[in-house]
C-alpha cells in the first residue's frame, strides 16, 4: 500500500501579498511543492490530493497541478465558507476561512486509506517525507507528527504560528497553538491573545502541519468541528486548526500521536522577504547533490 499526499493549498497568502504557492525558488524554476512532491514520490507517496478555493482553480491547475498529473494520479478538493456540517451556516460578517482542520474535512471523500498532510508553503526535506511515509505503511492505528525544531521555522521578518509540543517518550501528550512567535536572539519569544509576552528557549519541539493520520480522523474531527462551530461559529476571526483538535484528541485519549524527530532543515514563505533565503537555501542542497538542478525531465 503506498499512502496518499493531502496538501493544504487553499490559502492566498494575505502577509505574503500573492499565490506564493506558485512563486519560483529553485534554479529551473521550481516551487516549493515540487519540492515536497519530488519527495514525496521518491518516499512511495502515489496520489495527491491539493486542498484548494475554487476561485484559484484554474490557476492552480496550470501553474501547479498539470506538472504532476503524468506522474501520479493528482485530485482537487475545494475549501469554501459555505460547506458546513447541517444546522449552520455562515455568519454575515465571516470573510476568513475557517481554518486547517476543515481544510482537511474537505478530503474525506477523496482518502480511504492512511494519509499525510503538509502545508503546501512549508519545505519540510526528503527525511521527513521518508520518515512519514515509513510509517504510514506500518499498519499502526497511530497518528503520526513531524517534529521540528522551533529555532530553525523561525522568519527574519514577522511572526509566526506554530504547534508548541509537549512529549512523552515519542508520543505527543499537547500541541499549544502560539498565533504571533518571533526571533529573539537564540531564543524565541510570543505574544497571546491577551498581549501578553512570553519567553521560549527556541529548542522546543513544534508542528509545521507535517502529519499523518488513518481515516478515522475524518469522523473525529467532523465531532469536533461541529463543538467547534457551537462555541466560537459567531466569531469572524476564529479557525478550526488541526494542531489544536489534535491536542484535543491526545488529551482526551481519542488518538495516539507519534512524534518523528526530522534532521531536515526546514523552509518557508511567510513572507515575500523570506523567498530569497528559501531560494538561497534550495541552490545549496542542488549543489550538494540533494536535488538535480532540475527536477522533472
Amino acid at each position: 500500500m503506498q499512502p496518499p499526499l493531502v496538501v493544504l493549498a487553499a490559502g492566498m497568502g494575505s502577509r505574503y501579498k500573492g499565490l506564493k504557492q506558485v512563486d519560483p525558488v529553485g534554479p529551473s524554476g521550481e516551487t516549493i511543492i515540487d519540492y515536497s512532491v519530488f519527495d514525496a514520490i521518491r518516499a512511495g507517496f502515489d496520489k495527491l490530493v491539493f486542498i484548494i478555493r475554487q476561485d484559484i482553480e484554474e490557476a492552480f491547475r496550470v501553474s501547479i497541478g498539470k506538472r504532476f498529473e503524468n506522474r501520479v494520479n493528482v485530485e482537487y478538493a475545494f475549501q469554501e465558507l459555505h460547506k458546513l456540517p447541517q444546522g449552520f451556516t455562515v455568519p454575515p460578517d465571516r470573510t476568513k476561512p475557517w481554518g486547517t482542520g476543515h481544510a482537511l474535512l474537505m478530503t474525506k471523500d477523496r482518502v480511504e486509506t492512511p494519509f499525510a498532510a503538509i502545508n503546501a508553503d512549508d519545505f519540510y526535506g526528503r527525511h521527513s517525507f521518508q520518515m512519514l511515509a515509513d510509517h504510514l505503511r506500518s499498519g499502526t492505528p497511530d497518528y503520526a507528527m513531524v517534529g521540528f525544531v522551533l529555532r530553525n521555522t523561525l522568519s527574519e521578518f514577522g511572526t509566526v504560528a506554530r504547534g508548541e509540543c509537549k512529549l512523552s517518550g515519542d508520543y505527543l501528550t499537547a500541541v499549544t497553538e502560539l498565533t504571533a512567535i518571533e526571533r529573539d536572539g537564540a531564543a524565541a519569544k510570543y505574544t497571546d491573545e491577551k498581549g501578553q509576552k512570553h519567553s521560549l528557549t527556541g529548542a522546543e519541539i513544534v508542528s509545521m502541519n507535517m502529519w499523518g493520520f488513518t481515516p478515522a480522523v475524518f469522523l473525529q474531527l467532523e465531532r469536533l468541528f461541529i463543538r467547534f462551530l457551537t462555541r466560537y461559529g459567531s466569531e469572524p476571526k476564529r479557525e478550526f486548526y488541526i494542531p489544536s483538535a489534535i491536542n484535543t484528541l491526545v488529551v482526551e485519549k481519542s488518538a495516539k500521536v507519534k512524534v518523528l524527530r526530522t534532521t531536515d532543515t526546514w523552509f518557508g514563505m511567510t513572507y515575500r522577504e523570506d523567498r530569497p533565503r528559501v531560494t538561497e537555501s534550495i541552490g545549496k542542497l542542488v549543489q550538494q547533490g540533494v536535488y538535480p538542478a532540475k527536477l522533472w525531465t
